[in-house]
């Protein structure tokens, strides 16, 4: 019997096996990046926020390190980010827009969390500081990737996802691209116990043991289907 595969096959074979290990190694490459944000937010902890000015900030410079920003909540900017359940209890995540001091840019503040009223016509009334205020909190990425089922995502002051590329295109607001998750206590009455930044480097790895597996696949059907023709192509007459 001699294995003496197609060209074509094998060139189909061979592409589908680089494309997958590249791939891989791509999530691979992913998640590694990840871990270092992860050991990032583990070395941030503790450590003096950094204030954020007139200068636009850089978000590789701030990503999940504790920052602090000094101005004026926009309470008609304010929306609640729907379907966000803390310990059974279905509520909203209250996102208002702070201006601030020196300048006329803005940054999104992720306030806290309240529970939602009897109706989803009837939102929560949310108490906002008024005057200057000082915000401290977590840099979160401004525009994270979102998975959504449905096109439409905003009603009204009602959202289903925030980032700041939607919120600027709604409000055309001057924003940093980054957003505050708010840790200090401001006497607004929202929930602010935020779980850890999930970085996604579990996802990633899983989505890298999927691609090599693919490519093992691809593998062993090229070996069996190619097998399998040459035994027909020796069975005697």
């Amino acid at each position: 019997m001699r294995f003496k595969p197609a060209l074509v096959p094998s060139l189909v074979a061979a592409a589908g096996v680089a494309l997958t290990a590249v791939l891989g190694n791509w999530q691979l490459n992913r998640a590694a990046h990840k871990a270092q944000l992860e050991l990032r937010i583990e070395h941030a902890e503790g450590r003096p926020p950094l204030h954020l000015g007139m200068v636009p900030v850089n978000p590789v410079d701030v990503d999940y390190l504790p920052v602090q920003a000094s101005g004026q909540f926009k309470p008609d900017g304010t929306i609640y980010v729907d379907n966000r359940v803390r310990k059974g209890v279905p509520g909203f995540e209250v996102v208002t827009p702070l201006r601030i001091d020196g300048g006329a840019r803005y940054v999104l503040v992720k306030r806290g969390w309240i529970r939602a009223g009897p109706t989803r016509s009837q939102l929560p009334a949310i108490a906002t500081p008024a005057g200057a205020v000082s915000v401290e909190g977590l840099a979160l990425p401004g525009n994270p990737p979102l998975f959504e089922l449905s096109t439409r995502v905003q009603s009204g002051p009602l959202w289903q996802n925030v980032t700041v590329d939607r919120y600027r295109k709604a409000f055309d607001l001057n924003l940093e691209p980054i957003m505050i998750q708010q840790r200090n206590d401001l006497g607004d009455g929202l929930v602010r116990d935020w779980p850890r930044p999930d970085t996604g480097i579990d996802r990633h790895r899983a989505y890298a043991v999927q691609w090599f597996g693919l490519g093992v696949a691809i593998i062993v059907i090229y070996v069996v289907v190619n097998v399998r023709s040459a035994a027909h192509r020796q069975k005697p007459a």
